[in-house]
């Protein structure tokens, strides 16, 4: 039976200070759910309704945690959303990966994306297209906002975030062409693309910050050919990382 002291601490982890303080952040849905604990992460808890637990006995059997039988009230009560009524789970954050592992030959750099939706978005666009390393300003939304990890839907578990300080990064790593995308910037169409390379994603409103402009090699753009005022982030991440892929295997 759920206590009232665990009740409360996983009611905690809607926040961040607690879920920082306490290394711990709080998977809510089927889907994700179920692709954490296809995951290295280290489950700890497992909430959920009688009718899912019937039906789905494998989440009962697949690691060393504990399963809590709960009302779907109470799972509503606990997580960040009304609409989940079957499974929650609580798990340790890995530690923090540190920026001397970054090796891969494409990156996505995310320059104050605060959007949680649009950072879970990208997310999952990056493991679409294999990206397995974003490097995001220390501004950048947090990776395990619930938000962030919904959107995601499940590719949190093998996408790692690396929060730094894009313009030492950039410095120090200047081997690396950087891409950074503008409204104005040259048509990707007809841009030539090269590894190892970043592709840098800035503000949703207010673009790419001007002390990271010296760093790039490249301004690039999505061309536009209707009427629509500007792109979400997320949905120029996408067409850009297709762009990148199809004429450059990285």
């Amino acid at each position: 039976m759920l206590s009232k002291q665990q009740a409360k601490f996983i009611k905690s982890l809607q926040f961040k200070k607690y879920r920082k303080k306490e290394q711990t952040f709080v998977v809510e849905g089927a889907k994700s759910v179920e692709e954490l604990l296809r995951s290295d992460f280290e489950v700890l808890m497992i909430l959920c309704s009688e009718g899912f637990l019937q039906e789905n006995i494998h989440f009962n059997s697949a690691g060393n945690y504990q399963t809590h039988v709960v009302t779907e009230t109470v799972l509503q009560s606990l997580g960040s959303f009304q609409s989940n009524h079957q499974v929650l789970a609580v798990a340790a954050m890995k530690p923090a990966m540190g920026i001397e592992k970054v090796t891969s030959p494409f990156l996505l750099a995310l320059d104050d994306i605060r959007d949680p939706g649009n950072l879970g978005t990208i997310i999952r666009i990056a493991d679409w297209y294999g990206i397995h390393t974003l490097l995001a300003s220390e501004e950048t939304s947090e990776f395990y906002n619930p938000k962030v990890l919904q959107a995601s839907m499940g590719s949190f578990t093998r996408v790692s975030l690396v929060y730094t300080s894009l313009e030492d990064f950039f410095r120090k790593n200047n081997h690396y062409k950087v891409y950074g995308a503008f409204p104005e910037g040259e048509s990707i169409y007809n841009s030539q693309i090269y590894t190892p390379g970043i592709l840098l994603l800035g503000n949703e409103s207010h673009g790419i910050h001007s002390s990271l402009e010296p760093y790039i090699d490249y301004k690039i753009g999505i061309p536009r050919f209707g009427a629509a005022e500007s792109l979400n982030v997320a949905v120029s991440t996408g067409i850009l990382c297709d762009h990148f892929r199809r004429h450059n295997r990285f």
